[in-house]
């Protein structure tokens, strides 16, 4: 039986992965999309289905729920394989060229790879504080998945980035009270952000740092130190959302017999999105290069640079349409 061999295989089925996949679907290329999990979506889809995103064009405010509902509309125009609930273990170059990827659901052929995996095998950054691991899950929380489990409730929000001033924004009309507890005065969220939450109903807590949790029946009682200053201050609330950012795993990438130069961890990519590793490109979250942004907008962007660099090379004398205005998928 012959073996299908794509002309790629993008492993990571994110947000970045998945335009990209449309994209080669755009200029028809037998694509295969292959994600570890066992939905589309990514780390978005399944961590921050509520959490609004503002940095995708044309999009006033859309939550990775509805973002990844209209990727999956969006990639039923093309055609495109789907390997899902399936970890990529091993990539490697056989005798013929062809990549050969190895996952948890068997092994696939393709002629160049998109790797699409964003910051890796990621967690939270915990609250260090005694008692709190025994309270995850349940007064101690680190995501948000639904945000009516949260009606009702006293919610204090910790954290001063982006992400913990949406969480508290979009909390807030739904919650009784949610209290933001950040240990400086200043945020470090965009200015148009900070500006709702002091509009919102908010109750803004800084300059405090968290120093003692206690279980208290059903909730949880915090304690707070005033920085740099005496002073406490103590809350009782339903759910401690702590939101202090994320450390980042790759070691699933170092087992492969395909290796990158790197940088801080991530893939060091060129203006076409190619790595070190001739035929292998990679977009997203887990590369750089000078003037990286870290944003979905700019990983969408990556993607039809990757897929043309990886088109021309597999097709040097095919003529490329650039402009999807040009094909006409109206009249599909």
């Amino acid at each position: 039986m012959q073996k299908k061999v794509y002309d790629v295989d993008i492993i990571g089925g994110g947000p970045a992965g998945m335009f990209a996949a449309f994209y080669a679907g755009l200029h028809d290329l037998d694509t295969q999309l292959i994600e570890s999990l066992p939905q589309l979506g990514g780390q978005l889809g399944a961590l921050y289905p509520e959490k609004k995103i503002w940095d995708v064009a044309g999009a006033p405010g859309i939550t990775g729920k509805e973002l990844i509902g209209h990727l999956k509309e969006q990639l039923k125009l093309v055609d495109v394989d789907y390997l899902l609930n399936a970890s990529v273990t091993n990539v490697k170059k056989d005798m013929d060229g062809l990549f050969v990827v190895t996952t948890a659901r068997g092994v696939s052929y393709a002629r160049s790879i998109i790797i699409a995996l964003g910051n890796g095998a990621f967690s939270p950054r915990k609250l260090a504080l005694p008692g709190a691991a025994e309270m995850e899950g349940q007064q101690v929380q680190y995501f948000v998945t639904h945000k009516a489990d949260y009606a009702g409730k006293t919610v204090a929000v910790l954290g001063g980035g982006n992400s913990a001033v949406d969480m508290a924004l979009m909390l807030a009309p739904v919650a009784k009270q949610v209290y933001l507890v950040h240990r400086r005065p200043q945020f470090r969220a965009l200015p148009k952000m900070v500006d709702q939450l002091k509009s919102s109903e908010v109750e803004i807590v800084t300059p405090y740092l968290p120093k003692a949790i206690h279980k208290v029946g059903q909730q949880a009682s915090l304690s707070l130190k005033r920085m740099r200053a005496d002073g406490e201050r103590q809350l009782t609330v339903d759910r401690v959302l702590v939101d202090y950012g994320f450390t980042a795993d790759h070691s699933a990438l170092d087992k492969w017999d395909v290796h990158f130069d790197s940088e801080r961890q991530m893939i060091k990519v060129d203006s076409e999105m190619t790595t070190s590793v001739p035929g292998i490109y990679a977009i997203g979250d887990g590369v750089t290069y000078p003037g990286k942004q870290p944003l979905i907008a700019t990983a969408f962007g990556e993607g039809p640079i990757a897929i043309n660099a990886l088109a021309k090379k597999l097709y040097p004398h095919k003529q490329m349409a650039m402009h999807s205005s040009s094909m006409h998928l109206d009249q599909q």
